[in-house]
């Protein structure tokens, strides 16, 4: 995995974290907006409120992470054809000077 792979993975999965600050500040919000709009906040409110936000950022997360699997893959894979392909020419090249 190139350094920006890992970048975008480790961005992505940054975002998903919520500290426990970012929790009560964003708890605060759903219930002042809650009050705003003459509902009643709720725990179950705020949880399913919290739990797209997470679903949200684990797509993210299993995007970027797909992508630099297969960035990686490929590269791995082109890399071994290519060292096949040295030793190819290593060989004929052998072959040439010792006939």
């Amino acid at each position: 995995m190139d350094r920006q792979d890992y970048n975008d993975a480790e961005r992505a999965v940054d975002q998903t974290k919520w500290t426990v600050n970012d929790y009560a500040e964003r708890a605060k919000d759903y219930i002042r907006e809650e009050k705003r709009n003459n509902r009643v906040a709720t725990s179950e409110g705020w949880m399913a409120r919290a739990k797209e936000n997470i679903k949200d950022a684990w797509e993210d997360t299993k995007d970027a992470v797909s992508d630099a699997w297969e960035k990686t893959k490929d590269w791995t894979e082109d890399a071994a054809d290519d060292v096949k392909d040295a030793g190819e020419d290593v060989k004929a090249e052998w072959r040439k000077s010792t006939n």
